[in-house]
């Protein structure tokens, strides 16, 4: 998947409660990211709380009512094509859309490394035999990889999920291969071998502690990535399906109304946007408190 960047950062002994302690703290000093973070709490938060945040049901509404503006009365952000409150919407939207930005990200996360560490420590033939495998899945660009496996599985929230849990491990147990093969050649690893410490002992005690740290922070970097392909999967029906509200699945509904009432129309659009750069913009301050470099 040649459009997903693959960062490569350098392995370094195993952190101390001191060194979180200062990643903590150059995090908070990081106004940027704390900016982004306050949205992403606020977002989250609300889509937790819909029931009693969301003014109205948004399932119900009123073809009377259908395409009202930004600021009328009773709908502050007005109605979509079928008279249903956007406010409501979009707050509800919030919960299937981060489910869906998220939840695939972290499952990867969790195989890709489980993967990576496995073929970057062994070496050898295990490591070619799973490496060439993953770097199958890098003849396709992302976005299509994820539509021809939504396709291929059907439409649907579940289907959706696992298409793209298939197409982020590939790039997350690269990263993870990448450090631990390096960190397989340093020197407290090999004291490791010499005092008699097992491999599973030595993946465990030395090697997690080292290699998670950067493999997260290059996690994080996906969820905007994860966001936008799980819209772009409910915009062309292979995602959520009517009529639950979510963001991709609002941009599909709404395009016809782009002429009649163009700012309702992209509020989904904004609510992506602002969510995916608030996780870049995160993921930048947490990889800078870190010292991780790309």
């Amino acid at each position: 998947m040649a459009d997903i960047a693959i960062a490569t950062p350098p392995v370094e002994p195993v952190r101390s409660a001191g060194y979180w302690q200062n990643v903590g703290k150059r995090l908070i000093r990081d106004k940027t990211a704390m900016a982004a973070a306050a949205v992403l709490a606020l977002i989250t938060l609300a889509a937790i709380f819909a029931p009693i945040v969301a003014p109205m049901d948004p399932l119900q509404g009123r073809l009377i009512n259908r395409l009202q503006p930004i600021g009328s009365e009773g709908h502050i952000l007005g109605t979509d094509e079928l008279g249903r409150d956007m406010l409501s919407r979009l707050i509800w939207g919030g919960r299937l859309s981060l489910l869906m930005g998220v939840t695939p990200v972290v499952l990867a996360f969790f195989i890709g490394s489980a993967i990576g560490i496995i073929a970057g420590y062994a070496g050898g033939w295990t490591n070619t035999l799973i490496m060439r495998t993953v770097d199958i899945f890098y003849a396709f660009p992302s976005v299509l990889l994820a539509v021809a496996l939504s396709g291929a599985l059907g439409a649907g929230l579940g289907n959706a999920l696992l298409s793209l849990t298939v197409v982020f491990i590939p790039p997350i147990a690269r990263v993870a291969e990448s450090v631990t093969t390096r960190l397989r050649s340093s020197d407290f690893i090999e004291a490791a071998r010499a005092s008699g410490a097992g491999a599973l002992t030595i993946v465990r005690v030395h090697v997690l502690g080292n290699v998670l740290g950067p493999i997260f922070v290059y996690a994080t970097s996906l969820i905007a990535v994860s966001m936008i392909l799980a819209s772009g999967l409910s915009f062309l029906g292979l995602g959520v399906r009517p009529p639950n509200p979510e963001w991709g699945l609002m941009l599909n509904t709404l395009r016809t109304a782009i002429y009649a009432q163009p700012w309702v129309a992209a509020l989904p659009g904004a609510m992506i946007f602002l969510v995916s750069i608030s996780f870049n913009l995160l993921s930048d301050g947490l990889r800078s408190a870190m010292e991780v470099r790309q």
